[in-house]
This record gives C-alpha cells, sequence and structure tokens, in this order.
C-alpha cells in the first residue's frame, strides 16, 4: 500500500542577532496518507460525471467491476447520483451484489442518507 508524507512547514522567523537574517523552522509536523487507488469510473460517478460515465460505459467499461471494494453502482447510491444509477441500471449493473461488509448498494444510499438513490434502488431490488 503506497503512503504519501507531506511535509506541513509551520515556519516562524527567528532573528539570533540584529544583523543574522536567517529564518529558523520551529515547527513542522509530518501528516501522512494513505493514496487511494479507486478508478477512474468510480471516480467520475463520485464526482457526478454523467458525460464521463457515459463515454467510459461506450467504451466498454465493466459496470459491475468492483473498485476499493464497492461497485460503481455503490458509489453512485452513497453520493445520490440518481442520473448515473439510471444509466448504470440500463447497463446491466447489479443491485443486490454485496461487499466484503456484506452491504448493497441500497445500503450505502441509506447510510449516506440518499433518499432518492434508495427509493431508485428499492424499484429495482429483485
Amino acid at each position: 500500500m503506497k503512503k504519501l508524507a507531506i511535509l506541513v512547514m509551520c515556519m516562524t522567523v527567528g532573528f539570533a542577532m540584529a544583523n543574522d537574517p536567517i529564518k529558523e523552522i520551529k515547527n513542522y509536523k509530518v501528516k501522512t496518507t494513505e493514496v487511494v487507488n479507486i478508478s477512474p469510473f468510480c471516480i467520475s460517478i463520485a464526482k457526478g460525471d454523467y458525460d464521463m460515465v457515459k463515454k467510459l460505459i461506450e467504451l466498454g467499461t465493466e459496470v459491475n467491476e468492483p473498485s476499493k471494494g464497492m461497485t460503481p453502482l455503490m458509489y453512485a447510491a452513497r453520493y445520490n447520483r440518481t442520473e448515473i444509477i439510471k444509466l448504470l441500471l440500463a447497463n446491466g449493473a447489479k443491485v443486490n451484489t454485496k461487499d466484503s461488509k456484506g452491504f448493497n448498494a441500497i445500503k450505502y444510499a441509506q447510510l449516506s442518507n440518499a433518499k432518492d438513490a434508495e427509493e431508485l434502488l428499492l424499484d429495482f431490488k429483485s
């Protein structure tokens, strides 16, 4: 797993002598964050970029391929992207697929309080 270290420096100017213009670093903090490898398809869904999602589907992107454990439909449900949900369903997305936690797209909509997505997905649940 890749880690990215971000160095955040809080700099203050300290002059030891009147003629010494050297800036001293008084404090610094190092934060690490994980670089998350989410597919461009799922990023487009999360951002709500309908045209990009449609184009990627036309180019052959698999609509049920998980990214970081979640299906594209789960991302659409989580971010309440109803138009993208309709597009994914029209292209074969599976509503009942569960992730490693046992959650499906409907559960992600519920957890995110995405009422429109939840209603839409409940209509397609089989």
